[in-house]
């Protein structure tokens, strides 16, 4: 099996093209490359230095390998996005998808049992959205020994036995969060009082986004009053916004999950508060987008989660043909808000309407 390390998918004098196609391009089948990247070198570092390229897929797989795809859950759109881009990228290239989800971040050992199951049931690769950032090292060394490539979607993990990632560093999902509200109440100005939502407890895309929050409003006049983790079920987030908001009834700000965003729009305008607080998501859904285009959430970073389940079915078949790939690559982060909101192609980062998550693609 060739593990080859980086290679330049195009030459720079297309990146400007490709930084245009982030805001207009279409991320569908056809055409929804190339795309821009950042590539992290050396890999698996996320203060490694970045480079700019623009990532453009195989053609179609030389045989219809079984890729095993593992969720941590699929109970908010953003997962059924990542699921959109897996499934859809499958199809494109000829090969074979079973994907399971776990049920929730509590759920590692299920998580573990399932792929041990995909694998068992003939699985060439995996790719794994995880529950844990060290919970699955075992897993992956079992696998490495067993010559099944793992790519490591969106979550992160600390195994060295990783092959791949397709990630963006959610460190700056956060800070870009914190520094869109840190600018709007700099050092000076009046203090705004801010409750933050970072997610579920133990999760690498957690502690990651939490760490960046935090470094980006310091020296500002944003006082955090709370900091609230959770499971992304809504139930969950809507309980902790409702005991928030009891105990600071002069919040400013909710920032967190994008959930906790999309729970905490209708339970402030059942309330009347609206017009009071302010909402801002650290990652991006169709609630988000929904609630930013109606002037209910103020703006949310993109990740591009459609992208991001492309590439990591593209690197598995790349790794399983000996092709070079790109080790560690994830889409070029931007934030959403009222000044581009009508103008991104939201197909990078959102299922087609009335998509359902797919389970499995037979070639």
């Amino acid at each position: 099996m060739n593990r080859k390390s980086l290679f330049r998918i195009v030459s720079g004098t297309c990146l400007s093209a490709g930084l245009l196609f982030t805001h207009v391009g279409i991320a569908n089948a056809d055409n929804w490359f190339p795309y821009p990247v950042e590539v992290w070198k050396p890999a698996f570092d996320m203060e490694s230095p970045r480079l700019a390229e623009n990532y453009a897929p195989l053609e179609s797989a030389a045989t219809a390998w079984d890729i095993c795809v593992s969720f941590p859950h699929l109970k908010d759109a953003y997962w059924t996005s990542v699921n959109y881009g897996v499934i859809d990228e499958a199809r494109r290239l000829g090969v074979k998808v079973q994907l399971v989800e776990a049920g929730g971040y509590t759920k590692l050992n299920n998580q573990i049992s399932q792929i041990e199951d995909c694998v068992s049931s003939g699985a060439e690769a995996v790719v794994i959205g995880a529950i844990s950032f060290d919970g699955l090292n075992n897993l992956v060394g079992t696998l490495a020994e067993k010559n099944i490539p793992v790519i490591d979607i969106v979550n992160g993990m600390s195994s060295s036995d990783i092959h791949a990632k397709s990630l963006v560093s959610f460190g700056e999902m956060g800070f870009k969060a914190g520094e869109y509200i840190a600018a709007r109440h700099p050092a000076g100005s009046a203090p705004v009082k801010v409750a933050w939502f970072p997610g579920p407890p133990g999760a690498g895309w957690v502690e990651a986004g939490n760490s960046g929050f935090q470094k980006a409003i310091l020296g500002s006049a944003i006082e955090l009053v709370e900091t609230k983790y959770g499971d992304t079920g809504k139930e969950v987030q809507l309980k902790l916004v409702e005991d928030t908001l009891e105990a600071h009834p002069d919040l400013k700000y909710i920032v967190g999950t994008a959930v906790t965003a999309e729970a905490a729009t209708g339970l402030l305008r059942a309330r009347g508060l609206s017009d009071d607080i302010n909402i801002v998501s650290y990652y991006f859904t169709p609630g988000v987008y929904q609630g930013i285009r109606r002037g209910q959430i103020l703006a949310a970073p993109t990740d591009s989660s459609v992208i991001q389940g492309r590439i990591a079915i593209d690197q598995a078949v790349r790794i399983l043909e000996g092709k070079p790939y790109l080790k560690h690559v994830g889409p070029k982060l931007y934030v959403i808000d009222d000044s581009n909101i009508h103008d991104f192609e939201k197909t990078t980062s959102l299922a087609p309407d009335g998509y359902r998550p797919t389970f499995s693609v037979d070639q």
